[in-house]
């Protein structure tokens, strides 16, 4: 299967990365030559290519990175070369449904929308993936077997590929804000910033680990150490008397308004 990635920036780098890596065939078009040098370096068997146009030509699957407000000119430059009989053409750009590819491309089609996020590099993104009103079951299964490789995913309604985004998309950054801060208090107890980021990081992936072999609810693990009078709910209360919860809830909710 040939799969084209249009964008190899933040995003769609993090995807090359982790598909490259599992041995994907892929062509992938930017317009920055020097960072299509960098990923032809490290993986001598990808194609790249600044023509958008030739880089659809022969894909299975086309998925489009970029920015949202520059999906319009990318769909227009590849409209002529696109076969719709065949192609899969996927938008990982925020906002940019399958309806609004449809109206772009002026046509039906196979489509798909996916928010994947920067950990795909690793094999450790959480992706949500909906396809459009025409798009076959045997479509969708080939689209999340290619994100499959870069980590979770879950198959969801449209509409909810937005609050997916919230949580792991733009929440992978407010974990990486609660990281920071626990490194900042583990500073002020006298740790050093690497002491405290590993401290942190260890921690987290305890706590995740611990969920995922459990399966338990996040507060039958809290309650296994939290003691009557202890240290631990002193410090949850801090955590409620300052909103934490609600701080989090909004912060999930504060891109969809």
């Amino acid at each position: 299967m040939n799969i084209t990635v249009i964008g190899a920036g933040n995003m769609g780098g993090a995807l090359i990365h982790g598909w490259a890596k599992k041995g994907v065939c892929l062509t992938i078009a930017d317009k920055n030559e020097a960072l299509l040098a960098q990923f032809k370096e490290k993986y001598s068997d990808i194609t790249t290519t600044t023509d958008n146009v030739a880089a659809v030509k022969d894909a299975d699957i086309v998925i489009i990175v970029v920015k949202p407000w520059l999906m319009p000119v990318i769909l227009d430059e590849i409209k002529p070369a696109l076969d719709f009989s065949r192609q899969i053409i996927v938008s990982d750009a925020a906002n940019y449904t399958t309806e609004k590819l449809q109206k772009q491309l002026g046509q039906a089609g196979q489509y798909c929308y996916v928010i994947p996020n920067i950990a795909a590099e690793y094999g450790a993104s959480m992706s949500f993936i909906a396809k459009g009103k025409d798009t076959t079951e045997a479509s969708l299964a080939q689209v999340k077997a290619l994100y499959d490789l870069c980590g979770d995913t879950l198959v969801v309604a449209e509409n909810l590929v937005g609050p997916g985004m919230m949580m792991a998309s733009c929440g992978i950054a407010y974990v990486m804000r609660y990281v920071r801060a626990q490194m900042q208090g583990g500073c002020e107890m006298g740790f050093y910033p690497e002491q405290a980021k590993q401290i942190a990081l260890q921690t987290m992936q305890g706590a995740v680990s611990l969920l995922k072999e459990t399966g338990w609810h996040p507060e039958v693990a809290i309650d296994k150490v939290t003691t009557p009078g202890g240290v631990t709910i002193k410090g949850l209360n801090e955590l409620d008397h300052a909103g934490f919860t609600s701080a989090v809830i909004r912060s999930l909710k504060a891109g969809l308004k």
